[in-house]
């Protein structure tokens, strides 16, 4: 005869066993369950520099807004989690709120159900970008340029539209544009030269050509091949229909003579203490191109003061301190 107390031993593993099996069976049989993304508001990041970023400036009617399209987006994912246009936009609504580290998981839940989305592949990588994971990047967006080659460009839509709420980027430009720049942020000048001179043949506007243009100049001048940097400048005129990008087209014109570095410092929103990142790193550049290191120091200085750690120009900046800290 058992020991009672075996035989109870016994019943309980049963029950256990049989909870678990039910338990899962009922997780197998809901239909499109979605994949839970983890919460992490606060994003902890750290610049090339080994500092702790802070979270994403943005006002209260700003973030609250965002937090309402990000809600409507999370429904939107949970109710079709397969669905890629769910689940680009649950990423790229996490990231306008500064949470790249979410928005990066999102798109790779998505590459687990999607592995050859260049679509997907191109915001992840843009988003590697950001949080300083250039190889990543590199590594995403070459993908994508590949599973791209025989597909139709559409246009992309915008998350945050401009004032003519008209988006002017495609998907193929967006691919190639954003691996230039992790090329050159990698100090890949010759890849980053290859990209954009495919980038440019999809610059079917204003913004976009002065946008790859401005890159294309820059990686030229780190490389010292000055003639290549100025042909670049020839189709380049005061009278561009610009709609967004402002400060590359008041670059490329100072890098043509119409404007002086101090002009466009004016027009930047500075303080005492910090600058436009945007703006201030293409002067910053124009005066490491012209010798000036100690003036350059000071604004990459005065940039990486500035809260707008998320921009292009930021990123570059914290390079290019990297590099100055080597020399």
């Amino acid at each position: 005869m058992l020991n009672p107390r075996f035989l109870f031993l016994l019943i309980l593993i049963a029950l256990s066993a049989c909870i678990e099996t039910q338990s899962s069976k009922g997780q197998e049989d809901t239909p499109n369950a979605a994949p839970q993304v983890p919460t992490n508001p606060s994003g902890r990041m750290v610049s090339l520099l080994g500092t702790v970023l802070p979270p994403k400036q943005l006002s209260e009617r700003v973030m609250g807004k965002r937090l309402e399209q990000l809600e409507d987006a999370r429904k939107k994912y949970e109710s079709d989690p397969e669905n890629l246009d769910n689940i680009i936009w649950y990423g790229r609504r996490m990231a306008y709120l500064g949470r790249y580290q979410e928005a990066i998981r999102i798109y790779s839940i998505g590459l687990d159900l999607n592995p050859n989305s260049y679509r997907l592949l191109r915001h992840r990588g843009h988003r590697y970008i950001t949080v300083r994971k250039f190889d990543a990047a590199i590594e995403d967006l070459q993908r994508a340029a590949f599973y791209a080659r025989p597909a139709e460009n559409k246009i992309e839509p915008d998350g945050l539209p401009n004032r003519l709420n008209k988006p002017l980027s495609n998907d193929k430009f967006n691919i190639w544009y954003h691996l230039g720049i992790a090329y050159y942020l990698k100090g890949n000048y010759d890849k980053a030269i290859s990209s954009f001179k495919k980038c440019i043949t999809y610059a079917d506007n204003d913004d976009l050509i002065v946008a790859t243009t401005d890159w294309f100049y820059m990686t030229y001048r780190k490389i010292g091949n000055l003639p290549a940097a100025q042909e670049l400048l020839a189709p380049i005129s005061r009278r561009m229909n610009i709609v967004e990008n402002y400060a590359y087209h008041q670059r490329l014109m100072m890098y043509q003579g119409h404007y002086q570095p101090e002009d466009l410092l004016d027009k930047a929103d500075r303080d005492n203490d910090s600058i436009d990142p945007t703006i201030g790193y293409g002067v910053a550049n124009w005066y490491l191109y012209n010798g000036q290191v100690d003036i350059a120091t000071e604004l990459i200085d005065k940039i990486l003061r500035n809260p707008q750690w998320d921009g292009f120009g930021y990123i570059a900046a914290e390079v290019d301190k990297v590099s100055l800290g080597n020399l």
